[in-house]
């Protein structure tokens, strides 16, 4: 019998914990200059009043489940995330090559992805659940490039955090309001030591707060669980998920932002 109400006990104690945390998800579609990005809301309806908002932007594969689990891992930890789409219509790429292309294309035209940037802000801070004042965003490789230029530039956003992320040395740090983490791989293939230096003198020089996480023995896209497959069909021996890793990097990111939101 003891153990019989031992197990009612924690069945309503799961239940219990289960109704709290409500997820809620949504495809959300919305247009700049014609074009119609697809973007993913995540939030915890569970949550009474506003929070603050987080954009997640993609890999250079585009918006795919990686960036959709981001926003979900987010909106558990009580904020509401919207995975963003930069390409446009919710264009993937399935080889290295055709996501060089969109990524190239991308910065190409900067002036259409800053804009692009900022209306997906715009609809995350017009969610009901987002405190408009307080919003974020991460962003993964080319994520993470994209985001760190928006703060260079003078984005109005309160803390970034680029994971396995290229470091863009432009344009130049005028009025930088974020705040930026950045965590990469001391082995990720596609970053050279020189770059880190110039990139850190330069935060340093502009005044910006700043922290810089250098994992040792990590390589490329270490948050992305289908990076060792990626490795394997196309050959790019830097990709490579760490588990320990991304649980480190993710919990950095999880101090960073109750730091920078007060919480």
């Amino acid at each position: 019998m003891k153990y019989f109400f031992q197990l009612i006990f924690f069945t309503i104690l799961g239940l219990a914990t289960a109704a709290h945390a409500e997820i809620q998800t949504q495809e959300i579609e919305y247009t700049q200059n014609g074009t119609t990005l697809k973007g993913y809301l995540a939030y915890d309806s569970a949550i009474k009043g506003k929070r603050p908002g987080i954009l997640v932007v993609h890999e250079w594969w585009g918006h795919n489940e990686h960036a959709r689990n981001r926003a979900r891992m987010l909106a558990k930890i009580g904020y509401t995330a919207l995975a963003v789409d930069m390409y446009g219509n919710g264009k993937l790429a399935d080889h290295p090559k055709k996501a060089g292309e969109f990524l190239n294309a991308a910065f190409k035209d900067w002036a259409t992805s800053q804009a692009r940037f900022n209306k997906a802000r715009e609809v995350l801070q017009s969610h009901k659940t987002v405190d408009a004042e307080r919003i974020g965003a991460i962003g993964f490789c080319f994520g993470g490039a994209v985001s760190i230029r928006m703060a260079r530039g003078g984005a109005d956003l309160d803390g970034v955090v680029a994971f396995h992320s290229s470091l863009p040395l432009e344009p130049a740090i005028t009025n930088m309001k974020a705040s930026l983490l950045v965590i990469n791989g001391s082995q990720d293939g596609f970053l050279k030591p020189e770059t880190v230096g110039s990139f850190s003198s330069q935060m340093m020089t502009g005044n910006v707060d700043f922290t810089y996480m250098n994992l040792s023995g990590v390589k490329h896209s270490f948050t992305n669980k289908q990076a060792d497959e990626f490795n394997k069909k196309f050959n790019i021996p830097s990709l490579q998920y760490n588990k320990q890793a991304d649980e480190r990097s993710w919990l950095a990111m999880r101090e960073f932002f109750q730091r920078v939101f007060n919480q």
